[in-house]
């Protein structure tokens, strides 16, 4: 750290201020707490706090031993809720490529995508445009029309021919993960891919990451170069950049069968990492007929890669507001209750892996510690260290419960903020895990910012002023939801919107998809009401694996099986419900 910023250090670490709670005694929230919680939670030595790591272990240590400090009973082990979760892929010793006789190096020429199959696969390649098959009304193209694929390696542009349209007709269908299973239904052995060279004109192929999702391709996938493509495409003596040409002029299929037999191995590994959630509880005056969450992740980036913003960065990621400062104003929430005993109990959950797809917060929910259906209410912190000038703070999930808009608004009377309230108990962050639940919640933000998901994240930027009036105000919150006489009825406010990028789909089932779900399929995690699902009959837990006979492996594979369909389409869904098989009947 340089001198100017540590001079601001001391001049803070000596400002203590303290505020009167709402009942008139000096509450335990001070500058010099909030700073050193967040100078420990983001700072170097923790690297980040991403699952699995030295500094992620001593996040959650600390954690816990400032719950023990305040007097909170841990819940579990120690406090502590483990669980494991997949972090990056790795490759193996058996990854290789030949064109012809040449042999060709992973890296420089080539590389598996990071969902592939592992496999070993010698055969005949095609070339199949940008490996589309569609058919609606205002779009027809078809790469597989007439080109027998079975048992063959299918080589592919990526992305689709309108790339500077943001609302290009083939967003739905530009994905990777889409064209491998276009592939894979008209029978492909594996899949090449390369960039067109308005996609990437430096050619170069993507590092090795896990895209978030555990069930791989059913198929080998590779990258390669513009060089290595155009090598396997000289044997009709083609090249990507006349073929690249021929489709964007023309919007028509150019697929052909290549006179050359290809060779591949595959070999990549997931790694799985242990984490855990930490939990502790103040036991309330009527301790155990109803209880509150508050909740806040402690885990981050690491040193960057995927989900960074400067993803070719190598940097320690403190995230300092994301989410070191919901984490702090939870601690300090903690400490406050454990001496101004509340009517309920309050457990504080300082969720782990929230980065990956909202894990920590699933495995709680999964797994409860406390009986969810005596759950009150889910109070979430997520980035609420960056209090503008307008003072600007906003409130998720207010429709969720018929009386919390009357409740924040009595509270934010007595606070300086510019409150923006949204109904919704959607979103991405870990109150979205208890609204699936059926749990009314609030979610406490101070919104994005410019430094979101990058090293810039950093303690010099945390308003910490601002940070402790959230913290008072969030006191006098709780301690309202906490009065036993206080009643909040669930109410339904939105319904998520987990598709990949750039997917626009005609037709929806209406559900909650499970994100974080290991299962081969797609757990549901929520049904809308009157919705399709509701209609077929769908319940929370169920897994789809087929629509209209069609495997659904994953995310990925459910939303490219939708994009087919329209309104008042009718399909049939196969689903397990616990070890029972079910196929249902719907009209979207």
């Amino acid at each position: 750290m340089s001198s100017p910023f540590m001079k601001k250090c001391v001049t803070l670490l000596l400002g203590i201020v303290f505020y009167g709670s709402a009942n008139g005694q000096d509450q335990p929230t001070t500058i010099l707490n909030l700073k050193q919680h967040i100078n420990h939670l983001a700072s170097d030595e923790l690297a980040g706090r991403q699952p699995g790591t030295k500094g992620d272990s001593m996040a959650a240590s600390y954690i816990q031993q400032q719950f023990l400090k305040a007097g909170l009973e841990l819940l579990d082990n120690q406090g502590y809720q483990p669980f494991d979760v997949v972090t990056r892929v790795e490759a193996g010793s058996g990854n290789w490529m030949m064109v012809g006789q040449d042999t060709l190096s992973m890296g420089a020429n080539f590389m598996p995508l990071g969902f592939t199959a592992n496999a070993l696969v010698e055969a005949p390649a095609v070339f199949a445009g940008f490996g589309f098959d569609i058919s609606s009304e205002s779009i027809h193209w078809d790469d597989y029309q007439d080109l027998d694929v079975k048992g063959k390696w299918v080589l592919a542009f990526r992305m689709d021919p309108e790339l500077d349209n943001p609302r290009s007709r083939f967003a739905t269908y530009s994905h990777d993960r889409y064209k491998v299973r276009t592939a894979a239904d008209h029978g492909a052995a594996g899949l090449i891919l390369v960039n067109t060279s308005d996609y990437d004109p430096k050619d170069e192929l993507e590092k090795l990451r896990f895209d978030q999702s555990t069930t791989p391709a059913t198929i080998p996938v590779l990258q390669v170069t513009r060089k290595t493509a155009n090598k396997i495409l000289s044997s009709i003596q083609t090249n990507t950049q006349t073929l690249q040409k021929k489709l964007l002029e023309t919007k028509q299929p150019a697929s052909q069968n290549l006179n050359i037999i290809l060779k591949a191995a595959t070999d990549i590994h997931q790694v799985r990492v242990a984490t855990q959630n930490v939990l502790g509880v103040v036991k309330g005056k009527n301790s155990g007929s109803k209880h509150l969450i508050i909740g806040a992740h402690y885990d981050h980036l690491g040193l960057g890669g995927a989900g960074s913003r400067k993803p070719d960065t190598v940097a320690v990621h403190n995230g300092a507001d994301d989410n070191a400062s919901g984490v702090a104003v939870m601690l300090e929430l903690a400490g406050y209750f454990a001496k101004h005993q509340p009517q309920v109990d309050l457990l504080f959950i300082a969720f782990g892996a929230e980065e990956m797809g909202l894990v920590g917060s699933r495995q709680y929910t999964t797994h409860p510690l406390l009986d969810l259906k005596i759950t009150k209410a889910m109070i979430n912190l997520d980035m609420v260290g960056r209090l503008n000038e307008t003072r600007t703070l906003t409130i998720g999930g207010t429709g969720t419960a018929i009386q919390l808009d009357s409740l924040i608004e009595a509270k934010t009377q007595n606070h300086r903020f510019e409150i923006r309230k949204t109904p919704e108990g959607t979103g991405p962050s870990d109150h979205a895990s208890f609204y699936s639940e059926k749990i009314p919640v609030l979610f406490f933000s101070t919104g994005v910012h410019d430094q979101y998901h990058t090293p810039e994240d950093d303690v010099e930027r945390i308003n910490f002023e601002g940070l402790a009036d959230i913290t008072h105000f969030l006191i006098e919150t709780i301690e309202a939801f906490a009065n036993e006489e206080q009643t909040i009825t669930y109410s339904e406010s939105g319904i998520p919107q987990n598709a990949p990028a750039r997917t626009r789909l005609k037709a929806t089932l209406g559900i909650v998809p499970d994100m974080s779900t290991q299962a081969k399929g797609l757990r549901v995690d929520g049904v809308r009401p009157g919705g399709p699902a509701h209609r077929a009959g769908l319940q929370k837990g169920d897994v789809i694996t087929a629509i209209n006979g069609l495997a659904v492996e994953n995310i990925y594979d459910y939303m490219y099986r939708l994009a087919k369909f329209e309104k008042g389409n009718r399909i049939n869904i196969e689903i397990k419900r616990g070890e029972e098989k079910l196929i249902v009947i719907t009209d979207l």
